[in-house]
C-alpha cells in the first residue's frame, strides 16, 4: 500500500502541488540564450528575445466553466501577457468538444472568441478544433502571444519595502460563474444576483489597460490572481519573490455580488477564482502618484499591503493567511464539502 510519500500518490482537483512543479521545473536542461523569462512558480508568461524585439507568451485553459469559455480563454491569456508589460497581439486556441457538440455550440465558441479578441485588440491566428471523448463539455485552451517594448514585468519583481496595490474589485469571474447555481442562491438578492451574473461584463475580467499603464508607471512587479483567488495570488507574487507580504485586510477591494454569493453558497471570496482583479507593487516613494494616475484613468485602486524580507502571506496581525489547493469554485461546482478556513474578510 503507498505510503503519502510515494511517488504514485493520488494529486487533488486544482494546480499542481507548488512542490512537485517546483522539482519538475528545475528537472529543465539549461535555457537556451535567447530566454530572457522562463517557467517559474508564479509567473503569467515567458519573455523571448528575438532579434530587437521581446516576444511574451502565455498558455492557460478553460476548464471550470463551459459559459462563455471562448471569451474567457482570451481575456485570462491576454491578462498574463499584460501583466508582463506587453500588449496583447496574436492568439491561438485549442477548442475542445464533448461527442454531441452541435454547429451552433462551436458558432457559439468562435462568437466569443472574436468578441474577446476585438475587445483587447488581438487577432486569431491559428489553433485546433476536435470532438472528443476526452472531454465531457466544451474546454478552450488558450496562448496569447505579444510584444514588450520596454521589458518585462516580473511577478517576483518585488523588493522589501514596496507597496501592494489592488487594482479592481475581486471576485469578479468566481461571482460570475457561481451565479449560474441559481437552485442554491434563492436568498441572495435578485437584483444582486443579477449584477453577480453580468459580472463578466460589468466591471469584467480584462486587466490589459490598467497592467499595461501600471508598467509604464513603473511597477516591479504585476500579476492577476485567477484560481485560487486573491489568497493565491498573494502567495504566488511572495512565493516568486522571495519575500513577505503583509496585507491589510480592511483595504481589500470586494465585489460586493460576489461577496453575497460566495456567503450564500458557504464559499470563502479569498480562495475564489478572481480573474479581473490585478496586483501590482511599486516603490513607496512612487506609489502615490501611480495611485493617482491609475484613478485618473478609470481604475479603482487601493494599497493593500507591503512587502518585507521573509516569506509568505500574512495579515497585518502576523496571522498567515493561507491558500488552498482547490479553488472555491472548482470545490462548489465538483460538489465536495472539503475543508475550507473561516471565510471572515
Amino acid at each position: 500500500m503507498e505510503s503519502p510519500g510515494d511517488d504514485g500518490r493520488t494529486l487533488a482537483v486544482g494546480k499542481l502541488p507548488v512542490e512537485l512543479l517546483t522539482r519538475l521545473l528545475a528537472e529543465q536542461p539549461p535555457p537556451p540564450p535567447e530566454l530572457v523569462l522562463g517557467a517559474a512558480i508564479g509567473e503569467d508568461a515567458c519573455g523571448i528575445e528575438i532579434g530587437d524585439r521581446l516576444v511574451v507568451a502565455a498558455a492557460d485553459p478553460i476548464t471550470l466553466t463551459s459559459e462563455d469559455a471562448g471569451r474567457l480563454a482570451v481575456l485570462v491569456n491576454a491578462n498574463d501577457v499584460a501583466v508582463s508589460g506587453a500588449r496583447p497581439r496574436w492568439f491561438l486556441a485549442v477548442v475542445l468538444l464533448p461527442p454531441g457538440s452541435t454547429e451552433a455550440l462551436v458558432e457559439g465558441v468562435f462568437r466569443s472568441i472574436r468578441l474577446a479578441l476585438t475587445e483587447v485588440g488581438a487577432y486569431l491566428v491559428g489553433g485546433h478544433t476536435e470532438v472528443t471523448p476526452a472531454v465531457t463539455r466544451p474546454v478552450v485552451i488558450g496562448q496569447m502571444i505579444g510584444l514588450a517594448e520596454t521589458g518585462i514585468v516580473r511577478t517576483g519583481g518585488s523588493e522589501a519595502g514596496d507597496a501592494i496595490v489592488q487594482v479592481r474589485p475581486a471576485p469578479v469571474e468566481g461571482a460570475a460563474v457561481l451565479a449560474g447555481e441559481a437552485e442554491r442562491l434563492g436568498t441572495v438578492d435578485p437584483t444582486i444576483l443579477d449584477a453577480a451574473r453580468s459580472a463578466l461584463e460589468r466591471p469584467g475580467i480584462a486587466v490589459v489597460e490598467p497592467a499595461i499603464l501600471a508598467a509604464e508607471l513603473g511597477a516591479t512587479s504585476l500579476h492577476d490572481p485567477t484560481e485560487g483567488g486573491l489568497a493565491a495570488g498573494l502567495h504566488e507574487m511572495a512565493s516568486a519573490a522571495g519575500r513577505r507580504i503583509v496585507v491589510d485586510r480592511a483595504s481589500i477591494l470586494w465585489f460586493a455580488p460576489g461577496l453575497a454569493v460566495c456567503e450564500a453558497l458557504g464559499a470563502d471570496p479569498w480562495s475564489t477564482l478572481a480573474s479581473g482583479t490585478l496586483l501590482a507593487t511599486f516603490p513607496a516613494a512612487t506609489v502615490g502618484p501611480a495611485l493617482s494616475s491609475l484613478h485618473a484613468a478609470g481604475h479603482e485602486a487601493a494599497v493593500v499591503g507591503r512587502v518585507e524580507q521573509g516569506s509568505g502571506v500574512e495579515n497585518e496581525h502576523g496571522e498567515p493567511i493561507p491558500t488552498s489547493s482547490l479553488d472555491e469554485v472548482a470545490r462548489l461546482l465538483s460538489g465536495r464539502d472539503g475543508p475550507r478556513r473561516d471565510a471572515t474578510i
